[in-house]
């Protein structure tokens, strides 16, 4: 009977043991798949910022504009320096115009040369021609002062060839004036030199030095009543008259 209850114990324990040890392979199961299970959430469900990411990737570059706040402010930020920039650039546009109004003078005898010149048309005609020599545009107001000699009065102005505009010249360019010198009668006075002076913005009088005194072409003769007219853009409409 000893025996039989041993044997009996044995086979009772013996079987513990394999319940034992079956749970314990069980529960080592079930301990891989949580872990396998884990490890699948965690690289195969995207996490709440990747999903973010893949819908930005998916949105228009619109969309993304509209709902990236960062994106926005850069490029507000952007617009701006370059809304400056243009001022700037405007500014100085500006400041250059001003620059080239400021250079601008009133044409003497100092930043001109003037050459008078015989022609064949009209008859008994000069023409002066003045050119700007300087670095500057100078205007060239009204008509030239005429003195031709040692005459005290200044030549008549023939004030039918006011043109419509004051003449500027640009560095190098040049105006003309043509000199009637029989005026409505016969030249019978010699003239060997004249004197050209210019006058001022105001028209109040000459301004800086005169151009002379130059020399006459030969033979050379003036009236009492001996013209000038005013300065032409052009050489036709100086001799016009």
């Amino acid at each position: 009977m000893r025996n039989i209850r041993r044997r009996a114990a044995a086979a009772a324990a013996t079987a513990l043991v394999a319940s034992l040890a079956l749970t314990a392979c069980g529960s080592g199961d079930n301990t891989a798949g949580a872990v396998k299970d884990s490890a699948a959430a965690s690289f195969g469900t995207p996490s709440a910022k990747q999903q973010s990411q893949g819908d930005d990737e998916r949105q228009t570059p619109a969309e993304q504009l509209s709902t990236t706040s960062n994106s926005s402010g850069k490029i507000e930020a952007d617009s701006s320096a370059v809304s400056s920039k243009s001022q700037s650039k405007s500014k100085s546009q500006s400041q250059g115009s001003s620059s080239t109004t400021a250079k601008r003078t009133t044409c003497t005898g100092a930043n001109t040369k003037v050459k008078v010149s015989q022609v064949t048309r009209p008859i008994n005609h000069l023409l002066l021609t003045v050119t700007n020599t300087g670095s500057k545009n100078c205007d060239a107001y009204y008509a030239p002062a005429l003195r031709f000699d040692e005459a005290q009065a200044a030549t008549q102005i023939i004030e039918e060839s006011q043109p419509q505009a004051v003449v500027t010249l640009a560095p190098g360019e040049s105006a003309y004036a043509s000199i009637s010198l029989n005026g409505d009668g016969n030249p019978t006075i010699p003239a060997k030199e004249l004197t050209v002076h210019f006058i001022g913005r105001a028209n109040q009088g000459s301004v800086g030095s005169p151009a002379g005194p130059l020399k006459l072409p030969t033979g050379t003769r003036i009236a009492d009543d001996t013209a000038v007219t005013y300065w032409q853009s052009e050489m036709s409409d100086a001799l016009t008259w």
